[in-house]
């Protein structure tokens, strides 16, 4: 088989930060939060008022009204994402096979919405009552559908549903499916919208999100020693993969080269990661054994970094199991510091940040970190206060979630 190479031409993202890949890394290089009071709906009796909430969304600017409210609000912002990552690519599909082209989006809970709005409906109104669009829009599929459908592709268009490793999965299967000549070009990434009264309410009830509602801006510390739990967000984040003599044929701008993939399952509690953190460890081990690098090449990872007690730690003991006394020169910070945990749709805007990392040559901080704890190892490099200018050849980014999933994703330089 020819050996072939697998770039990104395109991003595109919509998160609590804005709506452009341009705005969304500004922004985390400021240490601007897009953590504030949610708005959407009332939470006056709910313990946590907080979220990484998209607000001034307007799904008219991508799609017409007819297409819009034919679907959930994570579909909506999967659609847009992707709107956005084509028009960046200068892709024109009516030039290309469509059968050579698939779309592979992934997403933690899907249209959760719509089986709340349903579900009221059902119960105020009765059965007869419930919108024939319910099952077309509470779909996990229906972001890669609808996708599908917007360009005509024709090729494999299918969704992962691994919770907070969906979108990096997704990635690393578009990966594989351009890897194997199965596809030239793949629309791939996550979308999440669970910022919802049943998705507060049922992460409340887990006891995984911060109570800092008197300040929100602060409340995801990821590494602190003070750290007290996640802050739920939504968005998403649409990449577009292609084959590289594909891309540079046709003169397409190229971000970086992704070249490693690994994945790993716990195979130990549903919610709580192994805690040496040697399944993660793994994943990053596979990622880096397929990218052919050492572990002293990566020279920047950006961490699932949730600000959760165990996670934070877990993640930690990983790098240093697999870097050694490397993992100590190694930079490594947190998105989530600035955006809160999009779930499902977190690991796509992550390699989103590395890309642009790599295309900036900066590393942003990790936000509100004062005091490393001691689990998490203070001899790390979290990159605490300012970005840093730095020349980034390999970045690598892991993505963790319930159910026992890593994934790691290492891209390159090009």
């Amino acid at each position: 088989m020819i050996e072939r190479r697998v770039v990104i031409t395109g991003l595109g993202c919509i998160t609590s930060l804005g709506e452009s890949h341009e705005e969304l890394f500004e922004s985390l290089c400021q240490s601007k939060s897009g953590i504030s009071y949610i708005e959407s709906f009332d939470t006056t009796e709910y313990p946590v008022r907080i979220g990484g909430e998209v607000k001034a969304f307007d799904v008219g600017r991508y799609l017409n009204s007819r297409e819009a409210k034919r679907m959930d609000r994570f579909t909506q912002m999967a659609a847009a994402s992707a709107i956005q990552a084509v028009k960046d690519s200068g892709l024109d599909f009516e030039k290309e096979d469509k059968h050579r082209a698939s779309v592979i989006v992934g997403t933690g809970i899907g249209g959760i919405k719509e089986i709340e709005d349903q579900h009221v409906r059902l119960l105020n109104k009765g059965p007869r009552k419930v919108s024939p669009f319910c099952v077309p829009k509470l779909m996990g599929n229906a972001a890669s559908g609808c996708i599908s459908i917007e360009y005509g592709l024709q090729g494999p268009n299918f969704c992962v549903v691994t919770a907070c490793a969906s979108a990096s999965h997704a990635i690393g299967e578009a990966f594989w499916n351009v890897l194997t000549d199965r596809s030239d070009i793949c629309i791939t990434g996550g979308s999440e919208s669970a910022l919802t009264p049943v998705g507060l309410a049922s992460f409340c009830s887990l006891r995984a999100l911060s109570t800092r509602n008197e300040e929100p801006q602060l409340a995801s510390r990821p590494f602190d020693k003070d750290r007290n739990g996640f802050i739920l967000a939504e968005g998403a984040g649409i990449l577009i993969l292609e084959e590289y003599e594909h891309a540079k044929k046709r003169g397409a701008k190229i971000y970086a080269e992704l070249v490693g993939y690994g994945a790993t399952s716990d195979g130990y509690h549903i919610t709580a990661p192994l805690e040496d953190g040697s399944g993660a460890a793994k994943a990053m081990t596979v990622a880096l054994q397929q990218a052919k690098l050492n572990p002293e090449q990566i020279d920047y990872i950006n961490a699932h970094g949730t600000s959760t007690q165990l996670n934070d730690a877990g993640e930690s003991k990983a790098i240093r199991s697999v870097f050694g006394d490397h993992a100590y020169k190694i930079p490594v910070s947190s998105s989530k510091s600035c955006l809160g945990h999009s779930l499902g749709a977190s690991g796509a805007v992550e390699l989103i940040t590395c890309a642009k990392t790599i295309e900036k040559g900066i590393i942003h901080p990790t936000a509100n970190l004062q005091e490393v704890g001691a689990d998490c190892d203070p001899k790390m490099d979290f990159v605490p206060g300012q970005p840093r200018e730095t020349d980034v050849q390999y970045a690598l980014s892991n993505s963790l979630g319930f159910g026992g999933h890593n994934c790691t994703l290492i891209i390159a330089k090009i």
